[in-house]
């Protein structure tokens, strides 16, 4: 911090007349206490939270990772034998190679149910964990950066990078799967029944904005953890942990229709969307499940964090 700046990067107040020795007295107080020049909305300004983040090691290697698995998968595709092929076609990664729509809905497929989640539970994850275990917390407090100021400014970020790495995979997988496949209409996986391609364009948009909502619990849960602890890492597995469990009570059958309210039941319906003729419901019945838990874990960690001592 250069001299003349105050911690939150406004100028000074200007100083009171000097004394009879010659020394400046403080400027008087505003009408509610605060220091004159001082403007809660100004502290930590999305722009700086965003660049800070931006510059994290983890935020290279997240998307580093998500940006190459296409080129990846392609490569295995390639190399494998039998790839392209059309006979009797009826999974997802049978299809992969007929097109870059079929592309990029396997890889979809196959990333959203975990590597996303650790993405988004990562990004969630070490918004406030990550100030306390780097001892900077209460420093930012001290700015001072109002408390639900300091949440509210650090989850629209995290949520804007969440955001920009669910898009950021299928849109590669979108752009590798065109060159390496060429652009054709979709083949639906189980019945080999052909889409067009510029019918499905406008559904797989949907079908990427509903997986980035079904991944809200991962990213509320993950905030509430970080909220809650001063490790990034615990928070991030708790939420991957969520994903995991929640995995494994939807194969249990016995629980019946109690298994529709597990974060994860719903996570596939988007398949749906692909058909010849798209079938909504389930998506609609998954964001309902996503957004009704991921508002109930972000009212909470605001709650908790305003009451949470902070030492770190």
């Amino acid at each position: 911090m250069t001299r003349g700046e105050t911690v939150n990067g406004s100028a000074p107040a200007a100083a009171g007349p000097p004394g009879a020795d010659g020394s400046t007295a403080a400027p008087p107080p505003a009408a509610d206490g605060s220091a004159r020049g001082y403007a809660a909305r100004r502290t930590l300004p999305l722009v700086v939270e965003a660049v800070r983040q931006l510059r994290r090691r983890r935020t290279m290697v997240v998307f580093g990772l998500l940006l190459a698995l296409p080129w990846v998968l392609v490569v295995a595709f390639e190399l494998g034998a039998g790839s392209g092929r059309r006979g009797a076609a009826t999974r997802v990664s049978d299809l992969a190679t007929e097109g870059g729509l079929n592309f990029a809905a396997f890889t979809l497929s196959v990333s959203a149910s975990f590597l996303l989640a650790v993405a988004v539970a990562l990004f969630c994850g070490d918004t406030v964990a990550g100030e306390a275990n780097w001892s900077s917390l209460r420093y930012l407090l001290a700015a001072p950066v109002p408390r639900d100021r300091l949440l509210r400014q650090k989850l629209i970020v995290a949520m804007g990078y969440s955001t920009a790495a669910v898009v950021c995979l299928p849109a590669m997988a979108l752009l590798a799967g065109t060159l390496a496949f060429g652009w054709h209409d979709v083949r639906v996986p189980g019945t080999g029944e052909t889409v067009a391609a510029a019918d499905v364009l406008p559904r797989f948009a949907v079908v990427v904005g509903y997986v980035l909502v079904s991944q809200l619990v991962v990213a509320a849960l993950a905030f509430l953890l970080s909220v809650s602890t001063d490790s990034p890492l615990g928070a991030v597995g708790g939420a991957v942990g969520l994903v995991i469990v929640s995995t494994i009570l939807q194969a249990v059958e016995a629980l019946g229709t109690l298994r529709e309210f597990l974060p994860t039941f719903w996570s596939t319906a988007w398949m749906d969307a692909l058909a010849p003729q798209p079938d909504y419901g389930g998506m609609v019945k998954g964001v309902a499940v996503s957004v009704s838990y991921s508002v109930i874990l972000v009212a909470v960690a605001f709650r908790r964090f305003r009451r949470r001592d902070i030492v770190s």
